[in-house]
């Protein structure tokens, strides 16, 4: 069995790579480190790429843009893989208003790419794609919320177990980011409904493990812990730290991933996260960091927010767990953060 993961060498990437060679597949990484080319050498992702061909017999790196759509169709048309996991991207929102062209072509232009080479290579090869909660653009805001001690929490009843499927994502502020992946996510679900392919979209919130090369502009906690461990200033941006976001192992993400492929549905959609018991907020993070560190987080606060950030995102589990009963998180938030700290200190 033959899996084409795009953006190998990123967090999920390199942990569905990991994960599935492990269950015997023939690994096919697609990455051209273009994370260094986004974020500048503290992006840079070889490390990872380098893991990957040490630990992986026979993982096949493939220097690829998947902006590249001939290089793209040749690569598909020679592999036909049994199924595709496509995580590849520019990540930030902040950074894509600097990049735009960029920003789209990669997320909404290179997922094109991928789904009609699928098309015509494979297409009954179940084919997953990394979207985001930011698809919800900035209406996630507009649910009544409650200010506690620490944190902000949804005062609506309706929300108490999270932001569900269903919830819009039109009308609203999304950053350039939120909308090429908007693109590239209804392009999946299209995909699937028209040429009847078995896809889905997986509507990320908080990412994380020990592999990702954290940055200011993305990877929340990886970037926070790196920051506790060298005294560097973290900034925090507006909501007064209160903000809050659910975290989930990068394992859990292959898991789960691991339970569509063998089971896959037609343009499913799915918000994957910690789920409210793997929430924190900054100022939580903050002491979960230094429980592990043993170092205080040096921080300065700028009383204004990112454009179309969330104050409070907790991603509601019930339909994940509803259609794979197999699949839950297994990996808590304080075990993430100590494994992050332990990654870091080992980098």
């Amino acid at each position: 069995m033959k899996l084409l993961v795009t953006g190998s060498s990123g967090l999920i990437g390199s942990e569905v790579c990991i994960h599935f060679s492990r269950l015997g597949w023939e690994i096919h990484g697609v990455d051209n480190n273009q994370r260094a080319g986004f974020f500048g050498p503290q992006g840079d992702t070889r490390w990872n790429q380098q893991r990957l061909q040490q630990e992986i017999p026979g993982f096949h790196h493939h220097e690829l843009d998947i902006r590249d759509r001939q290089g793209v169709l040749d690569l598909l048309a020679a592999l036909r893989p049994d199924a595709i996991v496509h995580t590849a991207a520019q990540p930030s929102h902040d950074r894509a208003a600097a990049i735009p062209f960029d920003d789209f072509d990669t997320n909404a232009v290179g997922t094109l790419n991928l789904l009609e080479s699928a098309r015509r290579a494979c297409p009954d090869s179940p084919f997953v794609h990394m979207s985001t909660n930011k698809v919800y653009g900035d209406r996630p805001n507009s649910i009544a919320l409650k200010e506690l001690k620490t944190r902000w929490d949804y005062d609506d009843p309706a929300f108490a177990g999270g932001i569900d499927e269903n919830f819009p994502i039109d009308q609203s502020k999304h950053s350039l980011f939120g909308a090429s992946k908007v693109a590239a996510d209804v392009m999946v679900q299209e995909y699937g409904r028209y040429f009847d392919m078995p896809t889905c979209c997986l509507r990320g919130g908080c990412l994380t493990g020990p592999n990702h090369s954290g940055v200011e502009l993305h990877g929340f906690l990886s970037y926070l812990v790196k920051c506790n461990l060298e005294g560097r200033e973290y900034k925090v941006f507006g909501y007064q730290g209160k903000q809050v976001r659910d975290n989930i192992h990068s394992h859990d993400v292959a898991r789960f991933i691991e339970e569509f492929i063998k089971a896959p549905r037609c343009a499913e959609v799915y918000n994957i996260g910690g789920g409210r018991a793997n929430s924190c907020s900054i100022w939580e993070a903050f002491e979960i960091a230094g429980k592990f560190s043993g170092r205080e987080q040096v921080y300065s606060y700028v009383d204004e927010n990112r454009i179309g950030d969330h104050i409070c995102y907790i991603s509601n589990l019930d339909k994940m767990r509803a259609h794979y009963p197999a699949w839950d998180i297994t990996i808590s938030l304080e075990e993430t953060i100590g494994q992050i700290v332990e990654a870091w200190r080992g980098r």
